[in-house]
């Protein structure tokens, strides 16, 4: 029956959710499944931030519903965050928006500013909301690389110049979900002027700010002299302060793009939990030694990680950033694809990993994979990847011990 429905036709099958669906099966039948598939940090918050939590819901004030748009002490603590670690001014009241994870505030953006038929420029590979959460708004997708290159400004141009409508928004998203590129500010300087040259909004995912490797910060778009004027961006806690779950995230910049997007927001829900966006304020205005520290594990993971595959015969680039590695094929099995590779690796080594196709057509011939079990637990990955790789044939290196 849901075949009737003009948004279910415009939404393709969820790749991810097939890989997904095998792993919960595999798991069900009591198999040990190494889950390298969904960024979902293994980390607990810290501890002040979970008693802020208890503490507050122990009020019996604190149950009712809450501001849509985020608590005034929550879209202050974002407003110091952007101060202290960008140099950024913000203005809490009309230039901050709490949103339920960066994931819903791109939601409610697509839904406020997009019409049927406005064309988005979206990179590819991306993650999925990316693209349908305007496609689900009823707008077109023209894809752009997502390797912030030459080509991608002579893409983008070309894309100006040859679509009708011309397109009216671009998404960017820095360090990349999924392939862990990164940016410097020059990049988004010459963003900047370009949107304004050519009547384009900017919507910056900044979700992966704080994990970053090798002592390069990432940079923020709104630290580009009247970035403001053209973009808005969204950050979330959800990795930062391993509080996925809470569904906490922001969006700051443009104050006409915050207005829409408030303005629809109010209609959809009252805003997160009181207590939990209290919490967030914790997080944010507390002690920030928690960020440094899994900043440092999830860069140990990605070493561990890359040396222990590239001994298995599994040569992985190692990311500048985020909590994910995007991994070509092993040229051996290039062949199969990344969906029937991702669903053989999890049949017999058992470990999951996102097929690349799941974001898009350009992630064929890679997968991404999360950094989000132990270094014990990796390890172990990569030795039943190398035993998957010898039954494939593939040649692995002979002194290999793990």
């Amino acid at each position: 029956m849901h075949d009737d429905f003009y948004r279910m036709h415009r939404l393709p099958p969820y790749v991810i959710a097939e890989v997904n669906a095998m792993r919960a099966e595999a798991r069900a039948r009591g198999e040990d499944i190494i889950d390298l598939g969904m960024g979902n940090p293994d980390l607990p918050p810290p501890p002040h931030v979970i008693a802020k939590l208890c503490e507050v819901a122990a009020k019996p004030d604190a149950h009712g519903y809450s501001a849509s748009k985020g608590i005034p002490g929550l879209r202050k603590a974002q407003a110091n965050y952007y101060q202290r670690r960008f140099g950024v001014g913000v203005d809490a009241d009309t230039e901050v928006v709490v949103t339920m994870g960066s994931k819903e505030g791109l939601a409610s953006l697509a839904t406020a500013i997009t019409a049927p038929g406005d064309v988005v420029l979206a990179p590819n590979p991306s993650y999925p909301i990316h693209t349908f959460g305007f496609i689900i708004a009823g707008a077109t997708i023209r894809a752009v690389p997502t390797t912030p290159d030459e080509r991608y400004f002579e893409s983008l141009d070309r894309a100006m110049k040859f679509t009708v409508p011309r397109p009216s928004i671009l998404v960017v998203n820095y360090p990349s979900n999924p392939t862990a590129e990164t940016v410097e500010l020059p990049f988004y300087e010459r963003l900047v002027e370009w949107a304004r040259e050519n009547k384009v909004w900017i919507l910056s995912d900044l979700a992966y700010s704080e994990l970053y490797f090798d002592g390069k910060p990432t940079v923020s778009i709104l630290q580009v002299k009247g970035a403001k004027d053209v973009a808005i961006e969204f950050t979330s806690l959800s990795k930062t302060y391993s509080m996925a779950g809470w569904r906490i995230g922001f969006a700051v910049g443009n104050k006409k793009l915050i207005a829409a997007m408030t303005r629809v927001k109010s209609y959809l829900d009252y805003g997160a939990f009181t207590p939990i966006q209290a919490a967030a304020c914790a997080a944010l205005n507390g002690p920030q030694d928690i960020v440094e520290a899994n900043r440092q594990l999830y860069h140990k993971r990605r070493d561990v990680l890359v040396e222990s595959f590239g001994r298995a015969g599994w040569d992985i680039p190692p990311p500048r950033a985020s909590m994910f590695a995007w991994a070509p094929l092993p040229p051996a099995l290039q062949h199969l694809g990344s969906l029937e590779f991702s669903k053989q690796l999890l049949t017999h080594a058992g470990v999951a990993v996102a097929p690349g196709v799941g974001y898009g057509e350009e992630g064929e011939g890679f997968v991404r994979i999360a950094m989000v079990e132990n270094e014990q637990r990796l390890r172990q990955a990569a030795r039943n990847v190398r035993k998957y790789l010898q039954s494939m044939g593939v040649n692995t290196p002979t002194q290999a011990s793990f």
